[in-house]
């Protein structure tokens, strides 16, 4: 159930009637009535809560927490800024309603039992960067040799000293660019102090703004690397001031330092990422970049193609048809047979059709046979198409 004050603002009763709608229509809903009680249904489970929407006049101030390690603060909470959270609305919550509250939040505090929510729903455009860049991220890591993993929008959570919530944040991706090495996030949330921080997190500004807000949080509580993506497509009520790209922050000795390419993924450019992020698909302009940052990155740590179970796989099974064939029809012609094998293997296990001459048509092509292997391997793994390929192949 959702009781609301007397004295509400029209920002406060549409938040309350989209709470209670959310998981239904995900849409606003008119004004209604104060003090009228209504049930909220979250998830599959009904569950009758008590949440008062708190007007923003009457928002408590809050500033950035600092982290604690070893039993000593890294920052000096009086120093903190305080934080806003534009194109969002405060609402009263207590622990026990965070506990079953199943929604993204932008942030929630124990102390003053606030929980800042999106105005607006998540559109399209919101959504779309967040999900495409674990897609990304996968040709780089196949590239590279070693796997990357993506936590989505998980809960970024600080304990008290008695291990009670203390705070809570939610982003749009987060990625640990080493997951074999890293202490990876338990089953609820990443806590912070208890396990490792992501190598980067993504938040996509469309309707808010987190420059004001979770920007300063995220650098209290040190994490290494934000990327702030403002899509190409923007809702109507997107403020003036966001122009679309994507900004990266770098944790340094003072704080954050914004920089074009990213440290995470060697030379991978903001304006770079940005493009990959707000296309249809992958052009062969972003393969080319995926491939030329995995390829960097496998220098740098001593790993390739030849490092991924799949594209290990598919090369083997290829490398050992080109080897029958070399002994009868020549090295050099087999070697062809081999990678065009390694080829279709790739389209193949992406769930692409590849017709029985197309392995033909690829020794035949000559801007196949001065491709690379981890040239060819991108391009496998960004195709929707035996066409996309081949276009991919001569770009």
């Amino acid at each position: 159930m959702m009781y609301i004050d007397e004295d509400v603002s029209s920002h406060g009763l549409r938040l309350a009637d989209s709470l209670i709608s959310l998981r239904q229509s995900r849409r606003l809903c008119p004004p209604r009535a104060p003090n009228r009680v209504y049930n909220s249904r979250m998830a599959s489970n009904v569950l009758l809560r008590e949440i008062r929407v708190q007007p923003r006049e009457q928002c408590p101030s809050i500033v950035a927490l600092p982290r604690v390690l070893d039993g000593a603060v890294e920052h000096d909470p009086a120093s903190l800024p305080a934080l806003e959270f534009p194109g969002c609305v405060p609402i009263r919550m207590t622990s026990e309603d965070l506990a079953v509250f199943e929604e993204r939040l932008e942030l929630w505090d124990a102390r003053t039992e606030t929980a800042w929510v999106v105005r607006e729903p998540a559109g399209p455009a919101h959504e779309h960067p967040g999900h495409k860049l674990p897609m990304l991220l996968q040709v780089i890591a196949s590239v590279r040799g070693s796997p990357v993993e993506c936590y989505g929008a998980m809960q970024l959570l600080l304990r008290d000293g008695e291990g009670d919530p203390r705070r809570t944040m939610h982003p749009d991706q987060s990625v640990y660019l080493r997951p074999h090495r890293a202490v990876l996030p338990g089953i609820d949330a990443m806590a912070v102090g208890g396990h490792d921080l992501p190598d980067v997190v993504l938040e996509v500004d469309n309707t808010t703004d987190v420059r004001r807000g979770k920007l300063l949080q995220y650098e209290a509580w040190g994490f290494p690397e934000l990327w702030v993506e403002v899509p190409d497509s923007a809702s109507r009520s997107r403020p003036r001031r966001l122009v679309p790209g994507l900004t990266i922050y770098v944790l340094r000795k003072g704080g954050y330092e914004i920089v074009r390419e990213s440290r995470a993924f060697s030379g991978w450019a903001a304006v770079e990422i940005h493009q990959a992020m707000n296309e249809t698909g992958l052009s062969a302009h972003t393969c080319a970049v995926l491939e030329r940052v995995g390829t960097a990155m496998g220098t740098q740590e001593g790993t390739g193609p030849d490092d991924d179970p799949l594209l290990r796989s598919q090369r083997r099974k290829g490398y050992n048809i080109g080897h029958a064939q070399g002994h009868a029809e020549g090295h050099a012609k087999g070697h062809i047979e081999g990678r065009a094998a390694l080829a279709c293997g790739l389209l193949r296990s992406r769930g692409i059709e590849v017709s029985a001459g197309f392995a033909d048509t690829l020794r035949e092509e000559p801007a196949f046979a001065g491709s690379s292997d981890a040239g060819i391997a991108a391009a496998a793994m960004a195709s929707e198409s035996e066409a996309d390929f081949l276009r991919r192949i001569h770009q």
